[in-house]
């Protein structure tokens, strides 16, 4: 009955990993789906750090998107006051 428990429980995780691996982007996947192999060969109780490192991973890329939308923003402010200094020189830009 154990036995069938931790099979059950393995699967389980397994498939919530693959699951949210498939909402992950690039490089994230991969990692996520080695972790997979982790969860089927570790116990129950290594589910929780595997499924902590995917949260974790998560973050991450939520905070590269952050940093990279800023970035964008920058560049793009930056453009708009060179266009400005363009027009007040009667450039064009």
């Amino acid at each position: 009955m154990r036995a069938m428990i931790e099979i059950l429980s393995r699967t389980a995780a397994l498939a919530a990993v693959l699951a949210g691996s498939l909402m992950l982007q690039g490089c994230l996947v991969g990692a996520v789906v080695g972790t997979a192999g982790a969860i089927v060969g570790g116990t129950a109780r290594a589910t929780g750090a595997v499924v902590g490192a995917g949260v974790d991973a998560v973050t991450t890329s939520d905070e590269e998107t952050r940093a990279r939308r800023e970035r964008e923003q920058r560049d793009y402010d930056r453009e708009q006051r060179r266009c400005e200094q363009r027009r007040a020189n009667g450039q064009r830009c």
